[in-house]
């Protein structure tokens, strides 16, 4: 007997019907002797509404009152998915975040989870009894509803997941595990039976949208084994013993045979911004990066150019393209004091990585990404790299030529 965390979102709850489907999954692993805690999201659509009802209110509203809406959507479904299990003879209950409890820090709307009592739920669990949990929220120390922000049920699955101990925890979603990179562009694209923490880390954050980052980290931090699977599946496919049907997330011991690179991923949020004629001297970057830093812009890519003169040259950076209108005024209010000929901005790029805790071993990664896109004619116009993956910024229209080419190039397509 193991005991498992299930987490559903959005699109697996849109309506009573999925719902029931949903209670028939968590049936079968009742029915196979597991203890079972379950997190849902709101139903699809729902949070946007209450997000909208908000600002139509007021657009600048109180964070806790707005706190106190969105987290409604999730209270509905905790509810209809007990019914459906109970209806279905499978003793549940309802817990909303404040009930377990949930603790977390102050910042409504975007909390960070501070500490859970498993306690109570190992009890209830031991018992027999599932825990239909609501996701995406908590209680804040001010004793009001928090919520941790859009993605926070995998987050919150994951920290019950080490709070009650589990043995696993279950991502389901629309998408049956994780591959090697967006199915949509690479039809070649197969699914990676097992990946690292710190592979699924760069992945997430470098525009798979499979699990959510923070939720990731979390799990890296306490070693807690994800997996992603699809509710879309028939719920009466029992999984053979030591089998798993999605893609497990765990730590790279568990994995003998290592890819040099796992996946690639893209990411279209990207916009370019050039200081052209910025004069060459010591602590120019400090006075461009260090207002961006104190405006909460985040920089990602950066890129420096020498004019032949040696006195002055073009620096060029990225940051995520909802944050290009701030960063434009913090640069242009910073003008005097950097002291730079022009300012232009791109956004038609984006960024192609490739990445592969098999790196660390192997030479060479790098050059064969950086030939396979010289060989298709396409310029790279910065790069970033780590031990585990290397970025590349290309204009925006060479994205899926790219994508198939690396793709092709470290052998990754299906068979």
């Amino acid at each position: 007997m193991a005991r498992l965390v299930m987490k559903f979102g959005g699109t697996s709850v849109a309506d009573v019907d999925r719902i029931r489907n949903v209670a028939r999954h968590v049936k079968r692993e009742v029915d196979a002797g597991h203890e079972v805690a379950v997190v849902v999201s709101a139903m699809s659509g729902t949070t946007n509404q209450l997000v909208a009802w908000t600002r139509e209110a007021a657009p600048l509203h109180d964070a806790r009152e707005y706190d106190a809406v969105v987290a409604t959507g999730e209270q509905v479904t905790i509810g209809l998915l007990a019914i459906a299990l109970q209806e279905m003879g499978v003793p549940a209950r309802s817990w909303m975040g404040w009930q377990i409890p949930i603790q977390t820090d102050s910042a409504h709307g975007a909390a960070r989870i501070l500490s859970i009592d498993g306690t109570l739920l190992r009890e209830r669990l031991a018992q027999g009894q599932v825990a239909v949990i609501a996701g995406f929220q908590g209680i804040g120390p001010d004793n009001r509803v928090t919520t941790l922000g859009r993605g926070g049920s995998d987050t919150s699955a994951v920290a019950i997941a080490a709070a009650i101990e589990a043995d696993l925890c279950d991502i389901y979603t629309d998408v049956d595990g994780v591959y090697t990179t967006d199915p949509r562009i690479v039809a070649k694209a197969k699914k990676i039976d097992k990946i690292s923490y710190e592979e699924m880390l760069e992945m997430a954050s470098l525009g798979a949208k499979v699990l959510q980052t923070r939720s990731v980290e979390l799990a890296m931090v306490y070693r807690v084994r994800l997996q992603v699977r699809s509710s879309f599946d028939a719920p009466d496919q029992v999984t053979p013993a030591g089998q798993l049907p999605g893609t497990l997330v765990c730590d790279e011991d568990e994995i003998v045979e290592q890819q040099v690179v796992s996946g690639i991923a893209y990411s279209k949020d990207e916009a370019k911004v050039t200081l052209v004629k910025v004069e060459d001297k010591p602590g120019i970057a400090a006075r461009i990066f260090g207002p961006l830093a104190d405006n909460s812009v985040n920089v990602d890519m950066i890129i420096q150019n020498v004019s032949d003169d040696g006195k002055s040259t073009d620096i060029t950076f990225t940051v995520p393209q909802a944050e290009l209108p701030r960063a434009e005024d913090v640069i242009r209010k910073a003008r005097n004091d950097i002291g730079y000929g022009a300012l232009k901005t791109d956004l038609n790029v984006v960024k192609v990585s490739i990445i592969g805790i098999g790196m660390r071993s192997h030479a060479g990664v790098a050059k064969t990404m950086f030939k396979t896109l010289a060989d298709k004619g396409i310029n790279i116009l910065a790069i970033t790299t780590s031990e585990i993956k290397v970025s590349v910024l290309i204009s925006s229209e060479y994205t899926e030529l790219a994508v198939r080419a690396l793709h092709t190039a470290y052998g990754l397509d299906a068979e």
